[in-house]
């Protein structure tokens, strides 16, 4: 088999969403003569008079942004969703709406313009795990809200409209697909085995030590078995949590010492701003779910280089998802890779 999924087309289950992915690893040969993107450079700026987001800056809205020292959150001043929507639905045949509510909020990292993840400290992502605490905390207090989506966009190839290190939240009432799809596998696993499906998935993953990347006495950071993205990863708890609310001090220290040292290896990879898409799912707010098991996702479109990227384009677009390189192969790169950042090397 290990001969079969290192050199031929195969495809990979997805035991999260009941999915499967194409893998093709023989393409890594072809030719690339597509399009390139310039390197992601790393910013210098501490400050930045034109930033919406820097410290005492005004912003779109015409607000005026605290001289925050640390971080720092405020109600996005242009939010997908708006908190005093009325509920409705409407139906006309085979054509189906209801109004959707909730909030979005904005979350500044630092007030550093330049300091992105992997450029700051265990302690300074320890404060922003602290505000994910407390904003899902709250946010999920709302009877109105079923779900709070946490996030990240860094870089503008991802769609990034501020190069401001900053994440986001969106809560809302109903809950999204993606999470539902999750949802449904892992209560499954729950109801047979009255346990965590992603901890007996870790504990599976320990034991082959194929594709983990990083590991301390709380979490592991690996690429998924089923990953899409080249260099797709996760970061999960070894122990069952069902949201970020329920880490103790200790295991927020070592969350964020793991997300620090897989940025940093993300950075490392291409000597590069690595850019990504990253995101925390965990258990809904609308009642309690014992089958949750949170975890913490990174979507990066780098492909070959810093120039390369993955575009989700054609059979990926209309038939199934599909990557060239294997989870294995990925996870071989990142391992290898040191946790110093290149610049201060």
């Amino acid at each position: 088999m290990e001969s079969v999924i290192n050199t031929q087309p195969h495809r990979r289950y997805n035991i999260l969403t009941d999915e499967w992915v194409l893998v093709s690893p023989h393409r890594t040969k072809r030719p690339w003569q597509g399009k390139t993107d310039k390197t992601i450079p790393i910013k210098k700026a501490n400050y930045d008079a034109g930033c919406y987001l820097c410290p005492t800056n005004k912003r779109a809205s015409g607000d005026i942004n605290p001289d925050y020292s640390g971080t720092y959150s405020f109600k996005n001043d242009f939010s997908a969703l708006l908190e005093d929507t009325e509920e409705n639905t409407f139906s006309s045949g085979l054509l189906k709406a209801s109004t959707e509510a909730g909030l979005c909020k904005v979350i500044c990292f630092s007030p550093n313009h330049s300091l992105t993840l992997p450029l700051m400290s265990a302690s300074e992502i320890h404060d922003i795990i602290n505000l994910w605490k407390k904003e899902y905390a709250e946010l999920g207090g709302n009877p109105m809200i079923n779900h709070v989506q946490i996030f990240e966009n860094k870089g503008g190839i991802m769609g990034c409209s501020n190069p401001h290190p900053h994440g986001q939240i969106w809560a809302q009432r109903s809950i999204p697909e993606v999470v539902l799809k999750k949802q449904l596998q892992q209560k499954k696993y729950w109801d047979v085995n009255k346990k965590s499906l992603l901890q007996a998935y870790v504990a599976q993953e320990i034991a082959a030590d194929e594709r983990i990347i990083l590991k301390n006495d709380h979490f592991v950071a690996l690429v998924p078995y089923w990953a899409v993205w080249p260099y797709e990863t996760m970061i999960v708890p070894i122990d069952q949590h069902h949201h970020i609310g329920q880490l103790n001090s200790e295991e927020q220290q070592a969350f964020a010492e793991m997300i620090k040292d897989l940025t940093t290896k993300y950075d490392n990879l291409f000597e590069t701003s690595f850019p990504y898409s990253s995101g925390i799912h965990q258990s809904p707010t609308d009642f309690e779910h014992p089958e949750w098991h949170f975890h913490m996702s990174f979507y990066p479109p780098l492909l070959r280089s810093a120039e390369v990227k993955k575009f989700m384009v054609g059979y990926e677009m209309f038939a199934n998802p599909q990557r060239d390189i294997t989870a294995e192969q990925a996870a071989v790169a990142l391992k290898n890779l040191s946790t110093t950042h290149y610049t201060k090397k």
